[in-house]
């Protein structure tokens, strides 16, 4: 039973993410010989200020 966690900014739209989960899910199907309805995958979302990169918070990174 495949468990997929993905981290990202906020920001995407409803469509995106049920794109995401499709295409994932997909993916493992293909490489992983599961079932679509055994995958489970999580979106974690964070505000851009919870997270830096070079000192930076993305959110002024990413302006």
């Amino acid at each position: 039973m495949p468990i997929v966690t993905i981290d990202m900014i906020e920001g995407r739209t409803d469509e995106q993410k049920k794109n995401l989960f499709r295409e994932v899910t997909e993916a493992i199907v293909r490489t992983a010989d599961a079932k679509p309805e055994t995958i489970t995958i999580v979106i974690n979302e964070h505000p851009g200020i919870n997270i830096a990169k070079a000192g930076k918070p993305l959110s002024e990174t990413m302006k």
